[in-house]
Parts: C-alpha cells; structure tokens; sequence
C-alpha cells in the first residue's frame, strides 16, 4: 500500500518537475533570444537598442518575480498595462522592422502571451478559467473567422495583403480571448472601464491641442499637411475620422458616468468630459459620428424610459419612420436611383469627386465583388487591392470601402458579416436584457454606457476608411464581451457578484 502511493507521489512529483523544467527552458530561452536581439540591435537605431534594454529588464523582472507570484499575479499588470497602451496606438514610439512595426501594444500583446503560456505550462489555472467563460460561442465565432480567412488566401490576389490583415484580426482576437479568460470579476470590469475614462481625457486633450494650435502627431495624415485642413483634431490617430469615432463610444461612457456616479464632483466631471467629447465630434466634422450619437442618445433614452412608456415610444418611433419615408418618398427614391442605379457619369479629374458620390461608387464596387465571388468574398484584406485595380466605377483613387460591415462582407463574405452582426445584435440584447431586472449603479453604469456605445459605434464605423487597423474597436468588444461574461459567471446576484 504505501509502496503504491510512494509511487504515485512520485509520478506526480515527475510530472510537476517536468512542467517546472519546461517553464525554466521558455523562460531562459526568452531571456537568451533577447540578449542575442539585444547585441545585434545595438548597431541599430536608438529606438531598438531601448526597446531591447526594456525587453531585457522586463524579463529579468519577470525571472526574479516569478519566485514569489503567481502567473495570474504577474499577467495582471501586464493586461492593464496593455489596455491603457491600446490608447496610445503607434503616435509615440514605433520601430519598423520590414514591414512589421512595433508599439507599445503589440509589445505588451506579446509579452502577455509568452505569460499566458507559462501559465498554461505551469498548472490547470486556465482549465479553470475556461470553464468560467459563457460566451465560448463567440469566440468559437472569432475562431471560424481567423480559420476562414486562413483559407481565402487560397484565392487572393494580394497574398501580402492577406497576411497583414489576418496578423492585425489575430492580434484584436487574442486580445479579446486574454480579456475574457483573465477579466471575470466587477472589479476588474470597472477597472478597464475606468481606464477607458481616463485615458480617453489625454487623447481628447491632444485633440484640442490640435485644433488650437494646428499642430499635429507625425502619426496623423495632418502631419504637414495642407493648412486648410489643420484645425481638425486627430489625436493619435491616423484621420479625423477615426477619432470621431472613438469618441462616439468614450461619449457614451462619461454620459452613464455622470448618470450613475454619486459623487458630485465625479459628476460634473462626467458631464464636462461628455460635452468635450460631443464638441470635438462636432469639430472633426464626422457626420457619420454625429449621426452615431444621435442614435446612441435614441436608444440611451429608450433604456431609461419606464417600461409603460417604452410600448409606445416604439410605436411613436415606428410611426414617425412611416411618416418620413412617405414624405420625403421622391427625394429618398431618387438619391438612391442617382447614386446606385444612374449610368455612371464622367467627370472632370481635375476636379475631386463628390464625396456622396464616391463612397456610393465604393459600396457598388464592393457589391459587385462579392457577386462575382459567389458571396464568398475577395479574401482577407484584398479589397484595397480590387478597389485599385479592379474598380468598376470610379472611386477618385479611394482603395478603402469606408463601411465596417460591407468590409467584412467584401473580404470574408456574406456568411462572416451576418455572423458578425448576429453576434453584435446578440451583446445589445444581452446587456439590455440584464437592464430589465433590478440592478445596482455600478451595472446600470456599465449596461447603459456599452449598450448606448455599440449602437452609436455601429452607425459611426461608416466613417473611418477601415476599422481593420483601429485597435479600440477590439478593446471595446473585448470590454462588453468581457462584461457579459462576466454576468453570466455568478448570475445576477449583486452580493455574489462582487465576490
């Protein structure tokens, strides 16, 4: 008896000190790699030497802490440090490697993954996690996409570009899963809300630096630019319009802020911050993101609406639809037979083409690609390249459809852009739903803050050229789904909640 359990002590021992010793390899080969980066670097740029010095501390960090910590107690800065890093995007410190760039994002990214795999190496930590994870049809759902667009390089013209594009999905993705499987607790929902709040103030902050002093970050397309347009605020980003629309979410945020925070000060700060955001909106001249907002501030003010009122709000709603199109019947008919059914008419290249008229010439493009592709789509990334090769109508050297979901239809098809707006209608639901039964503040700030966002984001994301690139889109989904989840792991009660 005691010979059997000695020995099974021993197997377990064996099988504890193999995964300690596969852990002490990837960990010293991590630190190896970067010494051996670290010397050829240092003939490089300064950028990469420093980027290799912060490697090398950061993993020594890791070596020494690893004694004492946990994983999980080690990826937890790293995750918040990643989600305030999302903010800065690439306007402060890039370092060009070919044609891969490195940022403090993808830095972090990296670094997350190499602990969550020590992680997994090191016990049944993540087994654990997963069982707490109800929204695995989603992510089920991002890993059919990545799959599938995997598979449509078979078929691109562009194999470059599909590469590109897979390796920014995998990246927004993987962000999503770390969120999700490390982020199942209110506190820790609030504190990525939190940071949302905050760092959006130095962002909007840089915006206003922008249009008062007509300078901008070398990351805008602004960057010297013509004069006439310098006093529009772009912030970190690459246009005016993807500022826009980070602002029409953060809008959303600091508006259920102030609604739900009770401290005074706190809300007058939320109340400012929202005005800022909706004025800086106003100053990039993003129609689309205004239009955002309206239909955010629509849906914000149904949730709140006693439930007596919602039934006929609806059909007041309902009502004033059927009476705008019957009015204005001829002018919606003829814009659409102008801009979509019209012979294309020739104009002079001297002069640039009407804005209306070239974004309906890139949803026609668009339209016909994936006809001609059976509804299957041209492949991961490849629309810029059809858009500048292979363009129908004229689209005044545009290569960008500038409409999120008929991006996802051209590249990936039909069947992943419905896939994708099953799963966005799905959240709205969901967070609704949970609005519905008598909840705290603290929810109601979450669930009146994403809810009011994902409409207004959904409306807004026809304004920047591709949402592909922006990095908050996947930091705002990993945020709700996250939220989701979330409630689903301890039910709805608010004790158990906050356990």
């Amino acid at each position: 008896m005691s010979a059997a359990l000695f020995q099974k002590e021993a197997e377990g021992g064996g099988k504890m000190s193999l995964k300690r010793s596969a852990v002490n390899v990837l960990v010293w080969l991590a630190a190896l790699t970067a010494g051996l980066a670290f010397v050829v670097l240092a003939q490089s740029n300064a950028k990469k030497v420093l980027l290799a010095c912060l490697i090398l501390i950061a993993l020594t960090l890791i070596i020494v802490l690893r004694k004492y910590l946990s994983s999980e107690q080690l990826l937890m800065p790293v995750l918040y440090l990643l989600i305030a890093a999302t903010f800065a995007n690439n306007a402060f410190f890039t370092i060009k490697l070919g044609f891969f760039s490195l940022f403090p994002y993808r830095i972090l990214l990296i670094l997350a993954g190499f602990l969550f795999i020590a992680e997994m190496l090191k016990g049944s930590q993540h087994l654990e996690k997963w069982k707490q994870v109800h929204v695995k049809g989603i992510l089920m759902f991002f890993t059919f996409w990545f799959c599938y667009g995997m598979i449509s390089l078979l078929w691109v013209k562009s194999a470059t570009e599909g590469v590109k594009y897979l390796f920014l999905l995998a990246m927004g993705m993987f962000f999503v899963f770390l969120i999700v499987m490390f982020f199942q607790k209110m506190d820790r929902i609030l504190a990525f809300y939190y940071i949302w709040l905050v760092m959006t103030v130095f962002l909007m902050v840089i915006g206003f630096y922008n249009h008062f002093t007509l300078n901008h970050l070398p990351s805008s397309t602004l960057y010297n630019g013509p004069h006439y347009k310098q006093h529009y605020p772009t912030s970190v980003f690459f246009n005016q319009n993807d500022f826009a629309t980070f602002l029409s979410i953060s809008f959303f945020f600091y508006l259920s802020f102030f609604k739900n925070i009770k401290n005074s000060y706190l809300k007058i700060a939320g109340l400012l911050l929202a005005f800022c955001s909706a004025y800086l909106i106003f100053l990039t001249g993003s129609r689309a993101s205004i239009l955002g907002i309206i239909a955010g501030l629509a849906v914000y003010a149904f949730i709140l609406l006693p439930k007596v009122l919602k039934k006929w709000a609806l059909i007041a709603a309902a009502a004033g639809c059927i009476a705008f199109v019957t009015l204005f019947a001829g002018k919606i008919t003829g814009a659409f037979y102008t801009y979509f059914l019209a012979p294309q008419t020739t104009h002079d290249f001297s002069e640039p083409l009407p804005s209306n008229v070239a974004r309906a010439n890139l949803l026609k493009n668009a339209g016909h690609y994936v006809l001609d592709t059976y509804g299957f789509g041209v492949g991961a990334g490849n629309v810029p390249y059809y858009l500048e090769h292979h363009a129908l109508f004229d689209t005044d050297r545009v290569v960008e459809v500038h409409n999120w979901l008929v991006e996802i239809m051209t590249n990936f098809g039909v069947v992943m852009m419905l896939g994708y707006l099953t799963m966005y209608i799905y959240l709205i639901t969901v967070l609704y739903r949970y609005y519905k039964r008598s909840l705290g503040k603290r929810y109601k700030l979450l669930i009146e803050g994403l809810t009011a966002a994902l409409v207004a984001f959904l409306v807004s994301s026809i304004s920047p050229s591709s949402v592909s690139n922006l990095y908050f889109h996947w930091v705002f989904l990993a945020l709700v789904i996250a939220t989701v989840n979330t409630f689903r792991v301890s039910g709805t009660d608010e004790t158990e909640q906050y356990r």
